[in-house]
Protein backbone atom coordinates (compact mmCIF):
# COMPACT_ATOMS: atom_id res chain seq x y z
CA UNK A 1 0.00 0.00 0.00
CA UNK A 2 1.32 3.62 -0.71
CA UNK A 3 2.68 5.39 2.24
CA UNK A 4 1.11 8.85 2.83
CA UNK A 5 3.93 11.52 4.09
CA UNK A 6 2.24 15.16 5.85
CA UNK A 7 4.10 17.58 3.58
CA UNK A 8 4.67 20.88 5.75
CA UNK A 9 5.08 24.14 3.96
CA UNK A 10 5.33 27.63 5.90
CA UNK A 11 7.32 30.66 6.60
CA UNK A 12 6.23 30.69 10.70
CA UNK A 13 8.39 28.26 13.00
CA UNK A 14 5.40 28.93 15.38
CA UNK A 15 3.09 26.81 13.23
CA UNK A 16 6.20 24.25 11.58
CA UNK A 17 6.20 23.54 15.48
CA UNK A 18 2.42 22.91 15.73
CA UNK A 19 2.07 21.12 12.72
CA UNK A 20 5.26 18.94 12.95
CA UNK A 21 3.60 17.91 16.28
CA UNK A 22 0.42 17.06 15.41
CA UNK A 23 1.81 14.44 13.01
CA UNK A 24 3.94 13.10 16.10
CA UNK A 25 3.37 9.55 17.09
CA UNK A 26 0.82 9.13 13.98
CA UNK A 27 3.18 9.19 10.96
CA UNK A 28 6.92 7.96 10.89
CA UNK A 29 7.98 10.61 8.75
CA UNK A 30 7.31 13.97 7.42
CA UNK A 31 8.17 16.18 4.73
CA UNK A 32 9.45 19.84 5.35
CA UNK A 33 9.31 21.73 2.56
CA UNK A 34 12.28 24.60 1.97
CA UNK A 35 11.89 27.34 -0.17
CA UNK A 36 15.12 29.75 -0.80
CA UNK A 37 12.68 32.53 -2.27
CA UNK A 38 15.08 32.39 -5.55
CA UNK A 39 13.93 29.11 -7.15
CA UNK A 40 10.33 30.09 -6.64
CA UNK A 41 8.58 33.46 -5.75
CA UNK A 42 7.96 32.18 -2.04
CA UNK A 43 9.85 31.28 1.05
CA UNK A 44 9.74 29.26 3.90
CA UNK A 45 11.42 28.58 7.44
CA UNK A 46 15.07 27.78 7.79
CA UNK A 47 15.74 24.02 8.52
CA UNK A 48 18.41 25.34 11.34
CA UNK A 49 14.46 25.86 13.08
CA UNK A 50 14.57 21.91 13.69
CA UNK A 51 18.19 21.38 14.48
CA UNK A 52 16.99 20.73 18.35
CA UNK A 53 13.62 19.87 17.94
CA UNK A 54 13.03 17.07 20.02
CA UNK A 55 11.06 13.97 17.89
CA UNK A 56 10.92 10.47 17.16
CA UNK A 57 9.62 11.60 14.12
CA UNK A 58 12.13 11.45 10.06
CA UNK A 59 12.30 14.58 8.77
CA UNK A 60 13.11 14.53 4.66
CA UNK A 61 13.75 17.92 3.41
CA UNK A 62 12.37 18.45 0.18
CA UNK A 63 14.92 21.39 -1.08
CA UNK A 64 13.22 23.52 -3.88
CA UNK A 65 16.51 26.14 -3.70
CA UNK A 66 19.19 27.40 -5.79
CA UNK A 67 22.08 24.66 -5.08
CA UNK A 68 20.71 22.31 -3.04
CA UNK A 69 24.53 20.85 -2.61
CA UNK A 70 24.96 23.69 -0.16
CA UNK A 71 22.01 23.61 1.55
CA UNK A 72 22.80 19.38 2.44
CA UNK A 73 25.20 20.13 5.90
CA UNK A 74 22.01 22.34 6.98
CA UNK A 75 19.56 19.56 6.82
CA UNK A 76 21.30 17.00 8.17
CA UNK A 77 22.18 19.03 11.34
CA UNK A 78 18.67 19.97 11.65
CA UNK A 79 18.18 16.01 11.49
CA UNK A 80 17.22 15.31 8.04
CA UNK A 81 16.71 11.58 6.95
CA UNK A 82 16.48 11.88 3.53
CA UNK A 83 17.47 15.11 1.79
CA UNK A 84 15.73 15.63 -1.92
CA UNK A 85 16.58 18.21 -4.23
CA UNK A 86 15.68 19.43 -7.74
CA UNK A 87 17.64 18.68 -10.48
CA UNK A 88 16.51 22.02 -11.92
CA UNK A 89 18.72 23.65 -10.17
CA UNK A 90 21.73 21.44 -9.06
CA UNK A 91 25.40 22.12 -11.26
CA UNK A 92 26.22 18.52 -10.68
CA UNK A 93 23.73 15.71 -9.78
CA UNK A 94 26.88 13.49 -8.86
CA UNK A 95 28.40 15.69 -7.34
CA UNK A 96 25.11 16.37 -5.38
CA UNK A 97 24.41 12.48 -4.45
CA UNK A 98 28.38 11.90 -3.17
CA UNK A 99 27.69 15.05 -0.42
CA UNK A 100 24.62 13.51 0.91
CA UNK A 101 25.89 10.35 0.80
CA UNK A 102 29.01 11.56 2.48
CA UNK A 103 26.88 12.60 5.61
CA UNK A 104 25.00 9.37 6.07
CA UNK A 105 22.00 10.61 4.69
CA UNK A 106 19.57 9.03 2.20
CA UNK A 107 19.90 11.03 -0.79
CA UNK A 108 16.67 11.78 -3.03
CA UNK A 109 16.20 14.00 -6.18
CA UNK A 110 13.22 15.93 -7.54
CA UNK A 111 11.71 16.89 -10.67
CA UNK A 112 9.88 19.62 -11.43
CA UNK A 113 6.11 19.56 -13.41
CA UNK A 114 7.79 20.91 -16.44
CA UNK A 115 10.65 18.30 -16.11
CA UNK A 116 10.86 14.77 -18.09
CA UNK A 117 12.83 12.42 -15.94
CA UNK A 118 15.06 11.47 -18.97
CA UNK A 119 16.63 14.87 -17.51
CA UNK A 120 17.99 12.69 -14.35
CA UNK A 121 21.14 11.71 -14.74
CA UNK A 122 21.44 7.99 -15.31
CA UNK A 123 24.76 7.59 -13.38
CA UNK A 124 22.99 8.57 -10.11
CA UNK A 125 20.02 6.21 -10.51
CA UNK A 126 21.82 3.19 -8.60
CA UNK A 127 22.72 5.91 -5.36
CA UNK A 128 19.06 7.11 -4.97
CA UNK A 129 16.72 6.31 -2.46
CA UNK A 130 13.99 8.22 -3.53
CA UNK A 131 12.75 10.17 -6.55
CA UNK A 132 10.30 12.75 -5.97
CA UNK A 133 7.90 13.77 -8.60
CA UNK A 134 5.97 17.17 -8.58
CA UNK A 135 2.30 16.71 -9.85
CA UNK A 136 2.01 20.78 -8.88
CA UNK A 137 4.84 23.39 -9.81
CA UNK A 138 6.84 23.68 -6.98
CA UNK A 139 7.27 26.02 -4.33
CA UNK A 140 3.62 26.89 -3.45
CA UNK A 141 0.89 24.74 -1.79
CA UNK A 142 -3.26 24.77 -2.92
CA UNK A 143 -3.02 23.62 -6.37
CA UNK A 144 -4.65 21.11 -8.62
CA UNK A 145 -2.96 17.91 -9.43
CA UNK A 146 -1.70 17.65 -12.82
CA UNK A 147 -2.41 14.45 -14.10
CA UNK A 148 1.22 14.51 -16.69
CA UNK A 149 3.13 13.21 -13.00
CA UNK A 150 1.11 9.68 -13.61
CA UNK A 151 3.10 9.29 -17.22
CA UNK A 152 6.57 10.73 -15.16
CA UNK A 153 5.49 7.77 -12.96
CA UNK A 154 5.04 4.77 -15.11
CA UNK A 155 8.38 5.76 -16.89
CA UNK A 156 10.36 5.68 -13.41
CA UNK A 157 8.69 2.32 -12.53
CA UNK A 158 10.28 0.96 -16.15
CA UNK A 159 13.52 2.10 -15.54
CA UNK A 160 13.80 0.56 -12.52
CA UNK A 161 12.60 -2.68 -13.41
CA UNK A 162 15.37 -2.54 -16.29
CA UNK A 163 17.86 -1.04 -14.31
CA UNK A 164 17.19 -3.31 -11.25
CA UNK A 165 17.49 0.16 -9.35
CA UNK A 166 15.83 0.42 -5.23
CA UNK A 167 15.00 3.96 -5.11
CA UNK A 168 11.30 4.66 -3.92
CA UNK A 169 9.19 6.66 -5.93
CA UNK A 170 7.22 9.35 -4.52
CA UNK A 171 4.51 12.05 -6.04
CA UNK A 172 4.12 15.73 -4.68
CA UNK A 173 1.39 17.90 -5.35
CA UNK A 174 -2.11 18.48 -5.30
CA UNK A 175 -3.04 15.09 -4.11
CA UNK A 176 -6.07 14.30 -2.51
CA UNK A 177 -7.95 11.31 -1.19
CA UNK A 178 -9.73 10.52 -4.89
CA UNK A 179 -6.18 10.61 -7.06
CA UNK A 180 -4.26 8.35 -4.03
CA UNK A 181 -5.45 5.37 -5.63
CA UNK A 182 -4.91 6.50 -9.17
CA UNK A 183 -1.20 7.44 -8.19
CA UNK A 184 -0.55 4.13 -6.22
CA UNK A 185 -2.09 2.33 -9.74
CA UNK A 186 0.84 3.52 -11.73
CA UNK A 187 3.17 2.55 -9.72
CA UNK A 188 4.81 5.31 -6.82
CA UNK A 189 5.40 3.88 -3.88
CA UNK A 190 4.75 7.08 -1.43
CA UNK A 191 2.34 10.17 -1.47
CA UNK A 192 2.84 13.80 -0.15
CA UNK A 193 0.00 15.59 1.05
CA UNK A 194 -0.04 18.88 2.90
CA UNK A 195 -0.50 17.98 6.34
CA UNK A 196 -3.36 20.60 6.72
CA UNK A 197 -5.64 18.85 4.12
CA UNK A 198 -4.78 15.63 6.86
CA UNK A 199 -5.87 17.09 9.85
CA UNK A 200 -8.89 15.22 10.48
CA UNK A 201 -7.39 12.16 9.86
CA UNK A 202 -4.07 12.03 12.13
Amino acid sequence: MVEIIPAILTDSVMDLFDLVSIAEGKVERVQIDIVDGKFANNRTIDPSSLNDYETNLKFDYHLMVVEPIKWVEKCVRAQGDRIIGHIEKMSNQADYVKKVQSTGAKVGVAVDLSTDVEMIDESVLEDLNVILVMSVEAGFGGQEFDKSALEKISELVRLREKGGFNYKICDDGGVTIEYIDEVEGVGADEVIIGINKLKKAL
